[in-house]
Order: C-alpha cells, then structure tokens, then sequence
C-alpha cells in the first residue's frame, strides 16, 4: 500500500503533525513502505475529505 498525496497540498510534517506521528511515518506510507493502521489511513482520509481508496495504491506485495 502506497500513500499517493501528488495532487494535495499539506507539507509532511504538518501533516505528521495533523494525525500525531512522525514525519518518517508519513514518508514511509508515501514509498510504500509502512502499512498504517486503519486508524491512521482513516484520519488522514477525513483530513483531505476523500474516501481511503482514493488516497492509497493498494499492490500485492
């Protein structure tokens, strides 16, 4: 699961911020390299008003 934010605009670290975890974390779910909790996939969700499909690339890895 890869977290593609290309099209919003919150920096990392305010968003890190927005849902208490480290910028790291952020850029982890961004590469692809974190699997977040659906807590975490949820609040970052309700921040940008979109459904959680509409934020990750989900792969078979």
């Amino acid at each position: 699961m890869k977290l593609d934010l290309q099209n919003e605009f919150i920096p990392t670290l305010e968003l890190a911020e927005m849902v208490n975890v480290r910028r790291e974390t952020i850029v982890h779910l961004e590469n692809g390299r974190y699997n977040p909790s659906l807590k975490l996939v949820m609040d970052i969700a309700k921040i940008f008003k979109v459904k959680v499909e509409d934020l990750f690339e989900f792969t078979d890895k």
